[in-house]
Formats: C-alpha cells, structure tokens, sequence
C-alpha cells in the first residue's frame, strides 16, 4: 500500500496547481492525506515540518511519500516506481530527480529527494532535517540521497510558474517572515515587506536560470498539468520567467554540466550501493 501526504496553504488564492496535483496523486496512490487547511496565515518555519509529520504519523501504507503540492510524478512511471519500492523494501527511503520549472520548456535537474519513506519497516522516521527542518531523519540523522538507492523517475516541481508579480511578493514576503520568526534574520530571504521579498526571491532566480538548460515539451509533462501549462498567460511568471528566459541563455559549459548530472548521477549513486 502507498500513500501520499501533503500539505497546502490557501492554494487557490497562491496559484498553486493543487486540483492537479491531487488528481495525480490519486491515480497513483491507495491514500492521500491533505494537511495545512487551518494553516495561519503567520507562522513559524518549523510549522512546515510539524505538518508534514502529522500527514506521515497519520499514513497507513507500507510506503509514505512527501510530496508539495507543487510536486507530480509523470503517469508512465508509476507503474515502475511501484515495482521500484518493492525491490527496495529494506532499505529507509529511496530518492527522486527533482526538475524544476521556471516555465514550461526549459528545467534543471536541481537536486535529489528522499521523498519515498519506508514507514513499515522504518516508522520512527521524522520529517525534520535540512535547513528548511522538513527533511527525512532516521535516529537523528539525515537521509542522504547518496545512502539510499536513486530511481530515475523525476518529481516535475512547478515552483512559482503559476503565479503573478503580485501574487509571488505577498507570498515570499509571508515565507519571509515565518524564516525570521524561527531564525532570527531574513537572509536569504530579503525581509519581511512584498517589495524587498521579491527582489531577493527574483535575484535568486535569476542566478538559477541558467542552469535550466534542458528542454521539454509541453506535450511531455505529466498529462495531469499540460493543459493548465497551455494556458499559461503573460503576467504569470511561467508564462516566458518575467522575461529572463529570452534575457538569460545557458552556456555551453552549463549545458554540459546539466547533462552530466542527469546522466552521471544516478549512475554513480547506485553503483556505490551496489
């Protein structure tokens, strides 16, 4: 049995592709489970991991995964993601590719996740690691990637792509504040008014889009968030990245570096494993 926990915050008035995303997860999963409907609008940061926790302790597959709502898996994996945890039933978590998007036709291979979490045999797991504290641990420590075997099934994260200027400032300048309230301090997170949140989520972005050098079509994104991606309009931030992706082209040393982690990496995980 596999479940699926999430967790959202006002997801209609944020943009977030939250009808989408639950109508993947369940086509995949036995079990969703939503937290985050009483979230309040002010928070502390570690609020995140505590509601994560709650969706794990309340799962009752074999398998949990944490996915924001933001997160979809393609439907011509799931069939082998299924078989994939099973061959993997003893060890703690197996971990994901990320893409992210900035829009539709270009991502990067940003990082890799422990996301799928082995609650049957490893039930004492807490969602509270990494700097964001909403990482897998295992007896106080951090599941690494590197530890756990990689599949080659990519989680598609859409990040802000739906989302307008106006939309984006009110968000990060939230998320902002609820960094201050845990850390005392707004780096690298700009502060806690719209104006300045933005410019430091924007400068960000524009450091990372250049990374973004492999591209897809439309038509190959999971079939669950194509149509919502064609409808992309101008003042979303998908809809051409604010203007950046025609102002910022990746470089031959960065199309190179992009394929090496996408082909190399996983490779390499596993062949340590094994």
């Amino acid at each position: 049995m596999i479940s699926i926990f999430t967790t959202f915050t006002d997801p209609e008035s944020r943009n977030d592709p939250w009808k989408e995303a639950l109508n993947c997860y369940e086509d995949f999963a036995d079990e969703v489970i939503i937290g985050g409907k009483d979230w309040p609008y002010e928070f502390t940061w570690d609020y995140i991991g505590k509601t994560f926790q709650n969706g794990f302790n309340q799962a009752n597959g074999d398998w949990a995964l944490r996915m924001d709502i933001d997160y979809f898996f393609h439907e011509n994996d799931f069939d082998k993601i299924k078989m994939s945890l099973q061959k993997f039933e003893d060890y703690p978590a197996v971990s994901f590719p990320q893409y992210q998007f900035f829009n539709s036709t270009r991502y990067q291979l940003k990082t890799r996740l422990c996301i799928a979490l082995n609650k049957k045999k490893f039930p004492n797991i807490k969602l509270n690691g990494g700097g964001d504290l909403c990482l897998a641990t295992l007896d106080g420590k951090l599941i690494k990637p590197q530890d756990v075997p990689s599949l080659n099934y990519p989680i598609y994260q859409y990040d802000s792509i739906f989302r307008t200027r106006e939309i984006i400032e009110e968000d990060r300048a939230r998320f902002a504040r609820a960094w201050f309230r845990q850390f005392n301090t707004y780096e690298p997170r700009g502060g806690p008014e719209n104006k300045e949140a933005y410019e430091a989520w924007y400068q960000d972005v524009k450091k990372k889009i250049k990374y973004h050098t492999h591209k897809i079509k439309i038509s190959d994104h999971p079939k669950y968030i194509s149509e919502k991606l064609s409808s992309l309009s101008i003042d979303q931030f998908g809809f051409n990245s604010f203007g950046l992706i025609d102002e910022i082209k990746p470089s031959f040393l960065n199309i190179l570096k992009g394929k090496k982690e996408m082909y190399l990496g996983s490779y390499l995980i596993n062949k340590k494993l094994h």
